[in-house]
């Protein structure tokens, strides 16, 4: 009896001791980045803390599937938020959204830009072709609004976001992203994926 329970300990140690070695390089990329910041080191963006993970809200694409955020983890995602109308800060952030992810080169596939539309405003026609490799989504504005944080005085439409992998709101981006700063959230970008590059692989099918 003792020797079955001596090996049933052992082998639960065993079980943890390789728990621990998966889960260590997501460890320190989190720890890396949301602990240990070196000096000189300045991020554009606003590291949200508490995190807070995709909702259980569901919305609905294009072609009227409904979708719940929830399934969107797994990928990098680049979100920004309007009305369907898409004023001209809206057709901004989806230029950006787009040319960041392009910009990432090899890692393109590891990164989604998300459209979540927050009425039920008619899209411009002349702005479909443009989001084909976009993840639009009709989403309810009230659990947009409890869900992301918008900087005081300002409004959801008026920033970027970024949520990791694990499905957790990362970082939010300032107010009126322009072509100028547009360099600086790419650095934010670059650093996330490299640190997170010993984990993260492509593999979550875009939702269109």
């Amino acid at each position: 009896m003792q020797a079955q329970l001596a090996r049933a300990h052992g082998g639960r140690w065993k079980m943890m001791a390789v728990l621990l070695v998966c889960a260590a390089p997501v460890i320190a990329s989190y720890f890396t980045y949301y602990v240990w910041r070196p000096e000189g080191r300045r991020n554009f963006g606003e590291l949200i803390e508490p995190q807070r993970p995709l909702p259980d809200l569901v919305g609905v694409n294009s072609i009227g599937r409904q979708i719940n955020l929830k399934t969107l983890k797994d990928q990098w995602l680049l979100i920004s938020v309007s009305g369907g109308a898409c004023d001209d800060n809206c057709s901004r952030h989806l230029y950006l959204q787009r040319q960041l992810r392009e910009s990432v080169g090899k890692d393109k596939d590891r990164v989604d830009w998300v459209w979540l539309i927050s009425d039920e405003a008619p899209l411009p026609e002349a702005l479909l072709p443009a989001l084909a490799t976009a993840t639009t989504l009709r989403v309810p504005a009230s659990g947009l609004a409890a869900w992301l944080p918008p900087s005081i005085g300002h409004k959801l439409a008026d920033h970027l976001y970024l949520v990791d992998p694990l499905g957790n709101l990362m970082m939010r981006f300032p107010a009126q992203v322009d072509l100028t700063s547009a360099s600086k959230v790419k650095r934010d970008l670059d650093r996330v994926l490299r640190a997170s590059a010993s984990w993260d692989q492509p593999g979550r099918p875009a939702v269109q």
